[in-house]
């Protein structure tokens, strides 16, 4: 992964190019432009700070950026909630104090309490358990079998990202995979924000950057995003086409790991097929006599 000056070069390059000069009443369309979007004078102005200072920040110049100028780039840029936050996190690299955690790592460890928990949501509730960088940490056995079959996958490829980008069974798996695959591009690159230094996530990216075309043209476009809720359609390979909706809670005493749970609305034909997984399930987990 780059370093922390060459992310905030790419990232505040990337969005001053998103925006539309005109839709901010700023003159001189398009057409007597030599780059699309805003330049870096413009964004200096909007946010209230000179150019020379601006282009510092952007070249990865600028150490110890205050918040309050952070606060004027996110309002200048109109970046949303996840990209301000991305903005800071990734300002604030050279303060912070290197991650050596390792894949045996108690971050990566699921307590008894929250198995507990996934275990009496079975047969119900699909539920997992994602630590840093969309590693899947934990599940119950429905929830295990809600897409593709954890228990079959060996653990360092039980990560969302590596499956929707190098796992063939995931384009079936997922109708709108385009839109799976932006998502989990999104909030993998919210988490490389959140977590610098962290080993895993930067494996994980470092892989996928090097074995898919896709994630590395997604990537190189800064988005960033975390969807915690919604509706997910699946075409499960024994129970047909799924619409479920999921949400997911972090867990307070583990603030890097979340709790993401599966419904569908009551009455429908998805919630019928869950009925119907969740007793293929545990007819499968019943011990042969």
């Amino acid at each position: 992964m780059p370093s922390a000056e060459a992310e905030i070069s790419s990232f505040l390059k990337a969005r001053r190019a998103a925006l539309d000069p005109d839709a901010l009443g700023l003159p001189g369309g398009l057409h007597r432009r030599r780059v699309r979007g805003l330049r870096r004078e413009e964004v200096a102005q909007l946010a209230g700070i000179s150019v020379d200072y601006y282009t510092r920040i952007e070249q990865g110049r600028a150490p110890a950026i205050s918040d309050g100028v952070l606060d004027a780039l996110a309002g200048a840029l109109r970046l949303t909630g996840g990209e301000a936050t991305y903005l800071r996190n990734i300002a604030s690299h050279g303060r912070r104090t290197p991650d050596t955690r390792g894949p045996d790592d108690p971050g990566r460890t699921v307590r008894p309490e929250v198995r507990q928990l996934l275990h009496a949501m079975d047969g119900a509730v699909p539920a997992m358990i994602f630590g840093r960088g969309l590693d899947v940490l934990a599940w119950n056995a429905l929830g295990g079998r809600i897409g593709f079959d954890l228990d079959a996958i060996a653990p360092d490829r039980r990560n969302s990202a590596l499956l929707v980008f190098l796992d063939p069974a995931a384009r079936t798996l997922h109708p709108d995979w385009e839109r799976v695959a932006e998502q989990a591009v999104g909030a993998l690159r919210a988490e490389s924000g959140r977590y610098p230094d962290d080993p895993r996530i930067r494996a994980v990216v470092g892989e996928l950057l090097d074995r898919s075309t896709e994630f590395r043209t997604a990537w190189e476009a800064q988005a960033v995003s975390e969807c915690r809720y919604g509706v997910k359609r699946i075409v499960h390979p024994q129970v047909g086409a799924l619409d479920i909706t999921f949400e997911s809670l972090r867990l307070a005493a583990e603030d890097d790991q979340l709790l993401v749970t599966y419904s569908a609305q009551e009455g429908s034909l998805t919630e019928t097929r869950l009925r119907e997984l969740a007793r293929r399930v545990a007819v499968e987990r019943v011990p042969a006599a």
